[in-house]
């Protein structure tokens, strides 16, 4: 699966984005949208993360979906 597949079916996978990073309010979901640069920002923002950091989080959340 590829990020186009991700934002496509990102009402499916939303939840369990939710459970892996529950910093992020709602508000930051609607934003995101399954956009992953949005979605690194938002992580980064919230957790405190180098972009670095964000970035492995979403490729390794990525590898699991």
């Amino acid at each position: 699966m590829n990020w186009d597949q991700i934002e496509g079916k990102w009402e499916q996978l939303k939840g369990k984005a939710k459970e892996q990073w529950g910093k992020l309010t709602d508000d930051d979901w609607t934003v995101v949208e399954g956009k992953r640069d949005q979605l690194a920002g938002r992580i980064q923002e919230r957790y405190g993360y180098t972009k670095e950091q964000a970035e492995k989080e979403l490729d390794d959340w990525f590898s699991k979906n």
